[in-house]
């Protein structure tokens, strides 16, 4: 189906092809729950097979309204971060902002994307998360855009996605630990099926392969992010009787999980044990010892993001569909060389 014909497509022939009426059809657009689900997903069937595509409103060419910032879960200082970097850019446009998150999933229920599509938003920001190519085209035909914070997975080519160099950011912080000398070295990233999580643990790989270093499976660990998963992987690490002399969180919060773990059985940080966090979240550099991490630019990515999204809303063409900010890491007092002898 050609651009124009799309354009030509009216919801009055929809309604006659889907065998329908007009306010039905209408009822489908704005995500009205009081549609039966199998009409529902005929008049879908119908507006993606001619590629309808509303026209924007009102609130989408003046810039005002609202946009929708979702996250896979919401319970740390770390989604702080990127809703304040979304407030620096909304606020500044006078842009509300409605925060929701998907209870740890990585994809919507139709529920709340029909009620997205009934807000009908200028666009929608996705956090860790991602829709289904069904709910793509839903958002397609209603010109509610969206752009993806850090992504869960792999995406469509052209999909709107702002990032970091999670592949440096673990290279980089393995690195360091190797430059102290220490060898025994653990890892514990977040989630196995998250893009960004196995990113790390390539630039970990990559770093003690350069150094000559052999690999043990036994010391890289899948946590889910958050502290409750540091403590319980760091409590594993830390009970071994080859434990390690260092240990990589793919977190910041993980970290904490971590030197909680080594306070309870009497190690030092950093003297028995050194500790590299990711994020920089603003707690490290106040924790006893500061942690060393590595500075993700969570506020930046968000910023961009939401410039990308208002970018879209107002019918612009974005260029560079993927961005990844660059990482640093930051060394504080909680590394130093391994004990003698270790």
């Amino acid at each position: 189906m050609t651009n124009s014909s799309a354009t030509a497509t009216t919801i009055a022939q929809i309604a006659v092809e889907a065998g329908v009426s007009v306010p039905t059809v209408s009822k489908v657009l704005n995500g009205r729950p009081d549609v039966a689900p199998a009409t529902r997903a005929h008049v879908e069937e119908i507006i993606d097979k001619h590629g309808y595509r509303r026209r924007k409103g009102r609130s989408q060419r003046s810039g005002t309204g609202l946009i929708d910032l979702v996250f896979h879960e919401l319970d740390s200082a770390w989604a702080g971060q990127i809703i304040k970097g979304v407030e620096v850019v909304a606020g500044a446009e006078r842009i509300g902002v409605v925060l929701s998150e998907l209870g740890g999933e990585h994809r919507p229920r139709q529920e709340w994307l029909d009620d997205v599509l009934a807000r009908r938003p200028l666009g929608v920001l996705f956090v860790l998360s991602d829709v289904d190519d069904t709910q793509r085209r839903q958002l397609a035909s209603r010109n509610i855009p969206f752009v993806i914070v850090d992504t869960a997975g792999d995406l469509p080519e052209g999909v709107p996605t702002v990032g970091s160099q999670n592949w440096s950011g673990g290279l980089a912080a393995t690195r360091h630990l190797l430059g102290l000398g220490h060898r025994r070295i653990a890892m514990i990233s977040g989630p196995g099926d998250v893009l960004c999580s196995r990113a790390r643990v390539d630039g970990y790989r990559t770093a003690l392969d350069e150094a000559g270093v052999a690999v043990d499976p036994e010391l890289i660990r899948y946590g889910d992010f958050f502290v409750g998963g540091g403590y319980a992987h760091g409590a594993e690490l830390l009970d071994r009787a080859d434990r390690p002399t260092a240990i990589f969180a793919g977190s910041d919060n993980q970290a904490l999980g971590v030197l909680r773990a080594a306070r309870e059985r009497g190690l030092r940080v950093p003297e028995d044990l050194s500790v590299v966090g990711y994020d920089d979240l603003p707690v490290t550099e106040w924790l006893t010892p500061p942690l060393t991490t590595v500075h993700q630019p969570l506020t930046e990515m968000a910023s961009t993001a939401t410039q990308i999204l208002l970018r879209l809303a107002r019918g612009e063409t974005v260029r560079n569909a993927r961005i990844d900010l660059a990482t640093e890491l930051v060394v504080r007092q909680s590394t130093s060389a391994p004990p003698a002898g270790a």
